[in-house]
């Protein structure tokens, strides 16, 4: 479950760091804030590259930064683009790994929530080999 206040901190920390995107070929920038289970927030940012399949997405961002912290739970993560695009495949499948009951709330640029689901809606068929019930 995830409080007001925590909702609103990390949809603002999505918003403020979508601007850091390094997103010159595609101009879409994308900002992530995600929620650790200690109410520690990860912000990650897409960085893209020349060669586009190295380009790495702004959750998978926040999610490197929140493990490489020794996070491993997560309770929600706010995605803000310009329209309220969603988590691609990849980054779907990398959040699936921490848990299947992640908030995901999608928000474009006025902040506004376009979307709010959990991440098994998303992913249904979620390639999960962790030894917990997802």
């Amino acid at each position: 479950m995830i409080n007001p206040e925590q909702r609103s901190a990390i949809i603002q920390a999505a918003m403020e760091v979508r601007s850091k995107a390094y997103a010159p070929y595609s101009n879409y920038a994308v900002g992530a804030a995600l929620l650790a289970r200690s109410g520690k927030i990860f912000s990650g940012v897409n960085v893209e590259n020349s060669s586009y399949p190295l380009t790495l997405c702004a959750e998978r961002a926040a999610v490197v930064k929140a493990v490489s912290e020794g996070e491993r739970e997560f309770i929600a993560i706010a995605v803000a683009t310009e329209d309220g695009g969603s988590p691609c495949g990849a980054c779907r499948q990398v959040l699936a790994e921490f848990g299947l009951d992640l908030i995901v709330l999608m928000i474009n640029a006025q902040g506004d929530v376009i979307h709010e689901v959990i991440l098994r809606e998303l992913l249904p068929y979620a390639f999960y080999l962790r030894h917990e019930n997802p």
